[in-house]
C-alpha cells in the first residue's frame, strides 16, 4: 500500500534509451512522482521487481524478447500492479492496445517526442496525471491503495474557454431525452458494461472517454461489434439518434447543440480543460444549455474532478443525474467530485447504471 503522503513509485519498461530517459525527466518533474527504475526489456524489469516493487509500471508495447502484453498478463495473474500502457499509438497498433485493456492495463498513453514547448507541456499534463490516477486505481488484491495528490502546478482552464455559462432557468421538456455520459480512468471496460446492457434502441448518447487521440477510432469500433446499438466515433455535425452511440475522439472537445426539435455534436478544437480534451465538463455543459432537463447526465470511474462542475450545471438546468459507486469505480474521483458538489441524483454500481438510464428516461417520455 502507498502510504499518504509518500510518492507514488514507477518503474518504466521500454526497449528504447531515449523514451526511458524522457519518461524519465517528465515523471520525475512530478513532486509526487519517484522513478525507482528502468527496463529495456519484461526480463530485465523481473529483475527490478524483485529489488524494489513500484506502485505503478509504464510499459511499452513492442519490445523484444518478450512484447508487453505478454508480460502484463504475466504480471495480472501472478502479482497484479496498475500498468499504464505506453506506446506511439500508429493506428495499426491500435487493436493490440485494446487487448491491453481487456488484459488488465489501467491506462493507455502516447510516447513523448520531442516537438514544441505547448505539445511537451500537454504530453507532460497526460502522462503524470496518468500514472497517478493508476496509483488509485482498485486491482484486486490492490484495493484500498491511498496516494494523496494534490499538487497541480499548470493551470488548470475551465468549460469558459470552449462556452458560455448556461442559462440559469431550467429548459423545458420539449425534445427526445438525450445521455452524455463522461468517463476516464477504468472507463474503457466499464462504457463496455453499461452499452452491452442497453437495448438496440436507447435514447441517444454522447460520451467523453479520456484517451489518446486514434484510440477513440478503434474504441468506438469494438464497442460497436459488440454491442447492439450504432457505436461511432463522433464527426463534426453527426446527429444524435436513437440507437446511435457517438464516442468524443481523441485530442478534440466534443459539444452538444441543438436545431429546433433535434440534437447534433460538434467537433472543436481548443486548449485543455479541466486537464483533458476532450474534457466532460465541456460535454455536459453543452447539454445543460442545448438540452436542459431533456438531457442525462452520467459520471463514472476516473480521477480528478473532470465533469463534476458540468454535472452540477446539467443538475441546475434540470436534468437527470446519475454517478457511478465508490465500490465499483476503478478510481472514484470524478464521481465523488459530483456527488460531493450534491448534483447526483442516484448514485448505483456500475451493472446498475444502464438500468438507471432506461428507467430516466421512461420517466421523461
Amino acid at each position: 500500500m502507498v502510504m499518504r503522503g509518500k510518492k507514488v513509485k514507477v518503474l518504466i519498461v521500454d526497449d528504447s534509451a531515449s523514451v526511458r530517459q524522457t519518461l524519465s525527466a517528465i515523471l520525475e518533474s512530478d513532486p509526487e512522482i519517484e522513478v525507482i527504475g528502468v527496463a529495456s526489456d519484461p526480463f530485465v524489469a523481473a529483475r527490478r521487481l524483485a529489488e524494489a516493487m513500484p506502485d505503478v509500471i509504464t510499459l511499452d508495447v513492442e519490445m523484444p524478447r518478450m512484447d508487453g502484453i505478454t508480460f502484463l498478463k504475466k504480471l495480472m495473474s501472478q502479482r497484479p500492479i496498475p500498468v499504464v500502457m505506453c506506446s506511439s499509438l500508429v493506428e495499426a497498433g491500435s487493436q493490440t492496445l485494446q487487448q491491453a485493456l481487456e488484459a488488465g492495463a489501467v491506462d493507455i498513453i502516447l510516447k513523448p517526442s520531442v516537438g514544441v514547448a505547448e505539445h511537451l507541456a500537454e504530453a507532460k499534463i497526460h502522462i503524470c496525471d496518468a500514472v497517478k490516477a493508476a496509483a488509485k486505481a482498485r486491482l484486486g488484491a490492490n484495493r484500498g491503495r491511498v496516494v494523496v495528490v494534490s499538487h497541480q502546478p499548470e493551470k488548470k482552464l475551465s468549460a469558459d474557454v470552449m462556452l458560455p455559462p448556461p442559462p440559469s432557468r431550467a429548459m423545458a421538456k420539449t425534445t427526445e431525452t438525450v445521455v452524455c455520459i463522461g468517463a476516464s480512468t477504468g472507463g474503457t471496460e466499464s462504457l463496455r458494461e453499461v452499452l452491452q446492457a442497453l437495448p438496440a434502441d436507447p435514447p441517444g448518447i454522447v460520451i467523453v472517454q479520456h484517451m489518446p487521440e486514434k484510440f477513440t477510432t478503434s474504441f468506438a469500433a469494438r464497442l460497436n461489434s459488440l454491442c447492439a446499438m450504432e457505436v461511432k466515433e463522433a464527426e463534426d455535425g453527426d446527429a444524435v439518434l436513437r440507437g446511435r452511440v457517438l464516442i468524443a475522439p481523441g485530442n478534440r472537445h466534443t459539444v452538444l447543440e441543438r436545431s429546433g426539435a433535434r440534437y447534433h455534436v460538434s467537433v472543436k478544437d481548443g486548449p485543455l480543460v479541466s486537464r483533458h480534451r476532450p474534457s466532460v465538463d465541456v460535454l455536459f455543459r453543452s447539454a445543460a444549455a442545448a438540452a436542459g432537463s431533456n438531457a442525462i447526465g452520467v459520471i463514472m470511474t476516473g480521477m480528478g474532478d473532470d465533469g463534476a462542475h458540468g454535472m452540477q450545471e446539467m443538475k441546475q438546468a434540470g436534468a437527470f443525474t446519475i454517478a457511478q459507486d465508490e465500490a465499483t469505480s476503478i478510481v472514484f474521483g470524478m464521481p465523488k467530485e459530483a456527488i460531493a458538489r450534491g448534483c447526483v441524483d442516484r448514485v448505483l454500481p456500475l451493472q446498475s447504471i444502464a438500468s438507471g438510464i432506461l428507467h430516466a428516461a421512461a420517466r421523461r417520455s
